[in-house]
């Protein structure tokens, strides 16, 4: 136990943060259900688009409107919930321009991990519910042959994209210290990827399926799985057994965002301030 405190001792600032952070968002009890609101309603939007697609023909992608609930949900609570824990790092060019990133370095502490626990948004655990709703609706609904095997799918396949959407929001802020601008371009491929991550991987051409496979593996979050739980063959490129390899994924995505953030780190030369 004596090893262990050593390493709590060091998550303490973290954790003082972003419980202060907590605590702020809650300050104001109408605001912040404003923004609960407001999160919950871009949820239900973002469902009520796929749903009056799906109840418009009869399967799209191979996939009927009962299949979609596994889709979406998967998509859709993976995203919310990285967004929730790393989404903010977006602000990273605000900090930028603004000459307070030059603060972070003062502190001992690295600088990723700084910005990931300087704030959490907590409205977002609207869209999160949402999503969470609509998964099990999907899992309920469809005729899975339920399995320790398909358990362990599920599970690891959340996981794995969480992890792939918190890496991505991680390339994109690595990326804003070069860009500064440039989160319009940045947010094609975490907002985008999210879209993506939403759709049927089938339904895209060859050069699109390769880039949401492996170049930003998104398939990997919600399609893949979905496909495997259903027991559906996939389509050319991506085999339903890709779907195991939602971790590896993952991790190629965190290996590309260590990669941009380091080199973003090195690169940045101060406020100016």
């Amino acid at each position: 136990m004596a090893e262990l405190a050593p390493y709590g001792s060091r998550l303490t600032p973290y954790v003082a943060v972003l419980r202060s952070r907590m605590r702020s968002q809650r300050a104001y009890p109408l605001s912040f259900a404003t923004d609960l609101f407001s999160s919950l309603l871009i949820g239900v939007v973002e469902f009520a688009e796929m749903w009056l697609i799906y109840h418009n023909v009869t399967a799209l992608g191979g996939l009927n409107s009962t299949q979609m609930l596994l889709l979406f949900g998967l998509s859709n609570l993976s995203f919310a919930l990285a967004q929730i824990a790393v989404g903010h790092t977006d602000t990273l060019a605000t900090y930028i321009r603004m000459g307070t990133l030059d603060a972070f370095h003062l502190r001992p502490q690295p600088l990723l991990l700084q910005l990931i626990t300087s704030d959490v948004s907590l409205r977002r655990l609207s869209r999160a519910t949402v999503a969470a709703v609509v998964l099990i609706a999907g899992l309920i609904g469809n005729d899975i042959d339920w399995s320790p095997t398909h358990i362990v799918l599920a599970v690891s396949s959340t996981l794995s994209g969480i992890a792939i959407f918190a890496g991505l929001f991680v390339c994109a802020a690595g990326l804003q210290f070069h860009l500064v601008d440039g989160s319009e371009l940045t947010n094609s491929f975490t907002y985008g990827g999210s879209f993506a991550a939403q759709q049927p991987s089938s339904v895209f051409s060859g050069p699109l399926r390769a880039l949401f496979g492996f170049a930003i593996p998104v398939s990997f979050v919600a399609y893949l799985p979905t496909i495997a739980l259903l027991g559906l063959p996939g389509p050319p490129w991506l085999p339903a057994w890709l779907a195991w390899f939602g971790p590896l994924a993952a991790l190629w995505v965190w290996i590309i965002a260590a990669t941009l953030w380091r080199i973003g780190v090195r690169h940045y030369q101060g406020g100016g301030g």
